[in-house]
C-alpha cells in the first residue's frame, strides 16, 4: 500500500517545510493520539507516549509541535531529552510506554530531521497502522490546543538504558583491559557511550563529542570513520567505533587500522555465538549489499547467509519469520534480536568490546574475511519497467551471469525513494567489477535513462 508521509524510515523531510511545517507535526500528534485512544481498553489508564531526540537545532520544537497535537487526545508525554534511537525503543517497550516519537534524521545533516513513530512493542508500527495514522493526518484541518503541554522529563531513563546495556556484556568478559576511541558523531551518543564505557571499565577517548544543534554527523562518525581510525592509532587505542547521528549504526576499527563493518560484526559475532550454542538456526540475515566475502567466510563455519532487500525492516521480517536472532546491514545497523527489538550501535560496541577483550584482537576475528571489490553505479531513469523486460539488461545480466559464475554476483534495482538505478557489481577480479556495472550502466542508460 502506498504512503505519501511515511517512508521505511518515518517521515523525513527539511524543518519548517511540508511535512515538517508546525501545522502537519500537530496533525502527526492528534493523529497519533487517536489511534492510541482507539487501540486502549476503557479500563486502561491513558497512554503515555515517550520522546526522544538527537542533537539537531530543529528538535526541540519539532518535539513541542507533535506533544501539542497529542495533549488534544489527552496523552501523557514524557521527554527522554537527547537519546539514542534504540535507546527510545528499549524504553517503550519495557518501561510501559503505549508509543515513542524519534525526532531524528539519523545519518543525514543537520538541516534534515525526521519523525519515528515506535509502537509499544519497541519496533515500527506496521505498514498498516502507518496508513492508517496517515489518513488521518491527511484528513485533518489544523487543531491547536490552548497552549503547549508541559513536558515532563524524566533524568532515571537515561540510566535504566545504559543498565540494560552493561547486562549485554559477553559472560567473562572484563573490558578493563581495553583503551576504545569513541566518535559520537555529535549526535545522541555523545554523553551515553563514554558513560557506557567507563563504567564497564574501558579506558575512553571520546571525539565529536561537543553537539553544537549543526555539526551532527559533519565529517564524523560512521559515514566519514577516517578520524576515528586516525584517533585509533595516535592513542595506540585495542578498538576504536564510530556511532551516527542517533547511534543505530556503529563502524570499527581494529587497533591495526583495519576498518570493520557490518559483515565483519555479523562474521565474528555469528562465529561466536555458533561456538556458544546461542545462535538460533544455521542462518545470518544480510542485505543484498553484503559482501560476498562475508558469504564464503560463513560457509567456511557451516552457516548461510540469507539476503533481504536493502533495509532493516527488511532485515527484521525475514529474521521473524525464519526464527534467526542475528542479521544485519554492510553499514553497521546490526540486531541482536534476543537483547534488542532494533538494531542498536552501543549495543553492537558493546558485543564487539566484550568479544574482542576475550577473544584477542578484532583482526584476528576477521582476518579471513576477504573483501570483494565492490562498486555501485546510480543511473537517473525516466520510468521504472520491470528490469527483465529491457531486452539489452537482460542480455547482458544473463552474459555475466554465464562468464562470473561463482566468482562475483549483480544487483540491480531502482531507487525507492529517486529516479535511480542502482547497478552493483561484485566480482574476484577488479577488471571484471568495472567492465559489468560500465556495460549495465550504459545499457539502462540507453534504455530508460533520463
Amino acid at each position: 500500500m502506498s504512503k505519501q508521509l511515511f517512508g521505511t524510515d518515518g517521515i523525513r523531510g527539511v524543518p519548517g517545510t511540508y511535512p515538517l511545517d508546525d501545522a502537519t507535526l500537530e496533525r502527526v500528534g492528534a493523529a497519533l493520539g487517536l489511534y492510541l485512544e482507539s487501540e486502549a481498553s476503557p479500563a486502561s489508564a491513558k497512554p503515555r507516549v515517550l520522546f526522544g531526540r538527537d542533537t539537531r537545532e530543529s528538535g526541540p520544537h519539532i518535539e513541542e509541535c507533535i506533544a501539542r497535537g497529542l495533549a488534544t487526545s489527552g496523552v501523557e508525554t514524557v521527554s527522554a531529552g537527547v537519546l539514542t534511537t534504540p535507546g527510545v525503543a528499549w524504553l517503550v517497550r519495557n518501561e510501559g510506554f503505549a508509543a515513542g516519537v524519534v525526532i531524528s534524521a539519523s545519518h543525514n545533516p543537520y538541516h534534515d530531521n525526521g519523525v519515528k513513530l515506535v509502537s509499544s512493542s519497541g519496533m515500527k508500527f506496521s505498514d498498516a497502522v502507518e496508513a492508517q495514522i496517515e489518513r488521518e493526518i491527511l484528513a485533518q484541518s489544523s487543531r491547536h490546543s490552548a497552549a503547549s503541554p508541559r513536558l515532563r522529563t524524566d533524568p532515571k531513563l537515561d540510566e535504566d538504558y545504559l543498565d540494560s546495556l552493561r547486562a549485554d556484556v559477553l559472560e567473562g568478559a572484563n573490558l578493563s583491559s581495553l583503551k576504545i576511541v569513541l566518535d559520537c558523531a555529535n549526535g545522541a551518543a555523545s554523553d551515553l557511550a563514554p558513560q557506557l564505557f567507563r563504567s564497564l571499565g574501558a579506558e575512553v577517548v571520546a571525539i565529536n563529542v561537543q553537539p553544537d544543534g549543526r555539526n551532527i554527523n559533519a565529517g564524523c562518525g560512521s559515514l566519514h570513520p577516517e578520524g576515528m581510525q586516525k584517533k585509533v592509532a595516535e592513542a595506540k587505542a585495542n578498538l576504536g567505533v564510530a556511532f551516527d547521528g542517533d547511534a543505530d549504526r556503529a563502524i570499527f576499527s581494529c587497533a591495526a587500522g583495519r576498518i570493520v563493518n557490518g559483515d565483519g560484526v555479523l562474521l565474528s559475532m555469528g562465529r561466536y555465538m555458533q561456538a556458544h550454542g546461542t545462535l538460533k538456526g544455521p542462518a545470518i540475515v544480510g542485505t543484498t549489499m553484503a559482501n560476498l566475502g562475508l558469504e564464503r567466510a560463513l560457509e567456511k563455519t557451516g552457516l548461510k547467509l540469507v539476503r533481504t532487500d536493502v533495509g532493516d525492516r527488511y532485515v527484521l521480517e525475514e529474521m521473524q519469520r525464519s526464527g534467526a536472532n542475528l542479521g544485519g546491514e554492510q553499514s553497521g545497523h546490526i540486531l541482536f534480536l534476543d537483547d534488542a527489538t532494533t538494531g542498536d550501535g552501543m549495543l553492537t560496541a558493546v558485543k564487539i568490546a566484550s568479544l574482542v577483550a576475550l577473544e584477542g584482537p578484532l583482526a584476528s576475528l576477521v582476518a579471513d574475511l576477504k573483501i570483494y571489490p565492490q562498486i555501485i553505479v546510480n543511473v537517473r531513469v525516466r520510468s521504472k519497467p520491470p528490469l527483465d523486460t529491457l531486452p539489452e539488461v537482460a542480455a547482458l545480466l544473463a552474459q555475466s551471469a554465464r562468464e562470473l559464475g561463482n566468482s562475483g554476483r549483480i544487483v540491480l534495482r531502482y531507487s525507492g525513494t529517486e529516479p535511480l538505478a542502482r547497478v552493483m557489481v561484485e566480482a574476484e577480479r577488479d577488471e571484471d567489477v568495472h567492465h559489468w556495472s560500465e556495460a549495465l550502466a550504459s545499457a539502462l542508460h540507453s534504455s530508460i535513462g533520463a
